[in-house]
């Protein structure tokens, strides 16, 4: 590996410097001159070396080659300096490496951002590189001595340098001068694989130095031989994804650095947590984040619910606060119930919304209290196909379309592996059973973001329902939307802005629809409550957004749905539940994560991963029972933290307005649907590779997104149909967390061994190994026909 990680400041606002940013811009600051003296030495001593080869007749590769085995030994005299007092390039560089070790350190104790793992292994595999270069004179005198040194000189002098302007601007993405913020994403591109293959000579050429094999005694070779051996066996599957994550890296900086600056904020927004001196205020999700989470737990525990606020290290500590609300929560039903209704009335009263014209702005409670002016004409396309006389449940799954027997064999397939709870299968047969569930001709469902990829929205057009669509103001989005309504036997019903008949054409009437659920949150509720009397509506919540977006799109759905269920007699709702999440689950699949734990802490693979990874790589995914009113609850932390506090926040709230409403009396649909490969996950490589690596660790499976459509809207159907659904708010609950215990189609991850967040590492290095196979098969059978062409075979 080529560079270690990247040391960006945590915190650096400005001009105002602290005591630890002038700390590490003496670090940065000396170790590019160090890294450039280096070049200094070694790019004229490297010339002049050529020189006096190409003169002495060699050709121009050897002069070169010759000129590489010098680099290492290069003083001020071969650089043509004086005097010879200053040090040799082998001393600075043994130092100027050396130090990188306190990347480290800055990163453990958060000085910078950087993940301490990955850190630790980039800066260790250099300091590994050191240390034979140093102790190897055959790795000293080979031309890749130099190309490795150059390559890390001429990476380290601008990425240094960077991190200087980055800490005295405040802002690495913009501020810094854009010819060194080019380098400083580019220069990879080349030098990364230059510097790997240097260090690749360096390793090979140490394993075949005496006196480098000899630095533990002549007994002891073979261990100093293997040493330098297997760093060549795990740059081979480690280069590439470190290269493509890189890429991903410069393409991700580019995109902010040329970003436009941010719209003012309008309608539903984080509150102002801190104000400049210049006067520009911060809205931070972090403080907000913390205090709702400490005002939901407060309701039970004041006491856990300070920890919350003391807590100094959010974005990778938030989780076992989550943890100990969730056993809050369990000790009685009027617990969970408190800890829900503390937490929304927290958000409500803190979030803000500002008016269209920037000129009010209230708190979002009180926004959604205020009457409105405004409203939305309606827009509504019927369907040009007849109901089907024949409806059944299919189900897209690997490439075709399997229904009746096939799918119900299927399903047992996917509850005897684990893969999915026993409820989920039989509510997914139920509806296989019962063709008149499918019916949906007389359904309403409210779909806020209706266009969402995890949706039911293909679904529920193909069997004929009466679609509600909400989604954003974009002419290509209903395009698609009232399009595919058109080509179905069902109706799609949408706000606009102006009267439908007074469009002039498609394209008028696509760009006259949709609406934004942050700054027309109340007037979408308005809208929805008079929308149809007498019908009752189903609201499903699917939008989602990154980051903090997500938080706010989460409560805008919220509002809407709270004052839905208020307002409108027979409302319902329905939710998706993520796998990554802290859940109550059965004591069934409790049992089989146990025995699964068994089986795979015995595969010499797993064994090989937790011994590197200590308490980061597969962490067991088995939690002792919390005894509350009912019994013992059994729970699942399926967290990722990776996915971060926001996420984790956005969709805590949608379980605590789902338990409020079940207690009022709403029918609740909230099931959790599996990891599935859609295109906002898979843009991602990381998620990508570690989806490919994941069904190793049984009983894992990732389903595409049209078999996940398909089978929860079936469980759907199955809880607006079946009165012995949980959903049913007259069915008993010892908890009202069991809400989600039931109808899971996890894809594995509460009946896996390992916690969903320890398996990433492994699975991606699972992917790579069977990508890499081939090759390697290849490799050795050409090296097994070389060897026996060579023994005369």
């Amino acid at each position: 590996m080529t560079m270690a990680a990247p040391s960006t400041t945590k915190g650096s606002q400005g001009p105002a410097l602290g005591q630890k940013d002038f700390y590490l811009i003496l670090y940065n600051a000396l170790c590019c001159i160090g890294w450039a003296y280096i070049l200094a030495l070694g790019i004229p001593s490297f010339i002049s070396s050529v020189a006096s080869a190409t003169s002495s007749g060699e050709s121009i590769v050897e002069a070169l080659k010759t000129a590489g085995r010098q680099v290492y030994a290069a003083t001020p005299a071969s650089a043509g300096w004086a005097p010879e007092s200053t040090p040799s390039l082998a001393n600075v560089l043994f130092y100027v490496q050396s130090a990188a070790i306190l990347e480290i350190v800055h990163a453990a104790i958060g000085f910078v951002r950087s993940p301490v793992f990955v850190t630790t292994l980039q800066v260790g595999s250099r300091i590994v590189a050191l240390h034979m270069i140093t102790n190897s004179p055959n790795a000293q005198s080979q031309w890749g001595a130099a190309l490795m040194i150059f390559s890390w000189a001429l990476v380290e002098v601008p990425r240094y340098l960077f991190y200087v302007t980055a800490i005295v601007t405040g802002d690495a993405t913009k501020k810094t001068p854009f010819p060194l913020f080019w380098l400083r994403y580019s220069l990879f591109a080349v030098l990364y694989p230059t510097g790997i293959s240097g260090e690749l000579s360096v390793f090979i050429s140490a394993s075949k130095c005496n006196t480098f094999l000899s630095l533990l005694g002549e007994k002891n070779k073979s261990i100093m031989y293997w040493y330098a051996m297997v760093f060549p066996i795990i740059y081979a599957p480690g280069a590439l994804p470190m290269i493509l994550n890189m890429a991903s890296n410069r393409k991700n900086a580019f995109k902010k650095r040329f970003a436009k600056p941010p719209p003012p904020p309008r309608g539903l927004v984080w509150p102002v947590t801190e104000t400049k001196p210049n006067g520009e205020e911060v809205r931070s999700s972090t403080p907000v984040a913390k205090e709702i989470l400490a005002a939901a737990i407060s309701a039970v525990n004041p006491e856990l619910a300070e920890k919350v606020r003391k807590e100094k290290k959010w974005r990778f500590g938030y989780v076992k606060h989550l943890v100990a609300m969730v056993e809050s929560q369990c000790k009685s039903p009027e617990d969970a119930l408190k800890v829900a209704n503390a937490g929304l009335n927290k958000a409500y009263s803190l979030f803000q919304f500002i008016s269209k014209d920037g000129s009010k702005t209230t708190t979002f409670a009180g926004a959604m209290s205020a009457k409105n002016d405004t409203t939305f004409c309606t827009g509504f396309i019927k369907g040009e196909l007849t109901s089907p006389k024949v409806r059944k449940l299919e189900v897209g799954y690997k490439g075709k379309s399997i229904s009746g027997s096939e799918l119900k064999e299927q399903v047992k397939k996917w509850v005897d592996y684990g893969t999915i709870e026993p409820s989920a299968g039989e509510a997914i047969c139920n509806c296989v059973d019962n063709p008149e569930w499918l019916d949906l001709s007389d359904k309403h469902f409210v779909l806020l973001g209706a266009g969402s990829a995890m949706g039911p929205f293909e679904v529920l057009m193909s069997l004929g329902a009466n679609v509600i669509a909400i989604d954003l103001d974009r002419p290509q989005i209903w395009k698609r939307l009232i399009n595919r309504a058109k080509n179905s036997s069902g109706s799609i019903t949408f706000p606009m802005t102006k009267e439908q008949s007074s469009c002039k054409n498609e394209d008028d009437m696509f760009a006259s629809s949709g609406c934004n659920l942050f700054t027309e949150t109340p007037i979408i509720r308005d809208w929805l409550v008079d929308l149809y009397p007498g019908k009752s509506f189903t609201v499903g919540s699917y939008a989602y957004l990154n980051g903090a977006l997500h938080v706010q799109v989460s409560l805008a759905m919220d509002a809407i749905c709270r004052d839905l269920c208020d307002r409108r007699k027979g409302t319902s709702l329905a939710y998706l539940c993520t796998p990554t999440d802290l859940h109550l689950i059965p004591k069934e699949a409790h049992d089989a994560a146990l025995t699964n734990y068994k089986e795979f802490s015995k595969k010499p693979f797993c064994m090989l991963m937790k011994l590197l990874g200590g308490k980061k790589f597969l962490r067991k995914n088995v939690r002792n029972p919390v005894s509350g009113v009912g019994g013992d609850f059994y729970y699942v932390n399926g967290i990722s933290v990776a996915q971060g506090p926001n996420y984790a926040m956005a969709k805590r709230m949608q379980h605590w307005r789902a338990i409020i409403a079940r207690s009022k009396g709403c029918t609740v649909s909230s099931n959790i649907a599996p990891s599935t490969s859609t295109a906002s996950v898979t843009q991602n490589r990381t998620f990508a590779w570690a989806y490919e690596g994941m069904p190793y660790f049984k009983p894992y499976e990732i389903f595409a997104p049209e078999t996940s459509n398909s089978v929860m809207s079936a469980i759907l159907f199955n809880d607006l149909n079946n009165p012995t659904s949980v959903a049913n708010p007259n069915i008993p609950l010892a908890n009202p967390n069991q809400l989600f215990s039931y109808g899971g189609f996890h894809g594995g991850t509460w009946r896996c061994a390992y916690e969903i967040d320890s398996i990433g590492e492994s699975s991606v290095l699972l992917y790579f190994s069977r990508v890499a196979a081939p090759y390697a098969l290849a490799i050795g059978g050409l090296g097994l026909a070389v060897g026996a062409k060579l023994l005369g075979f």
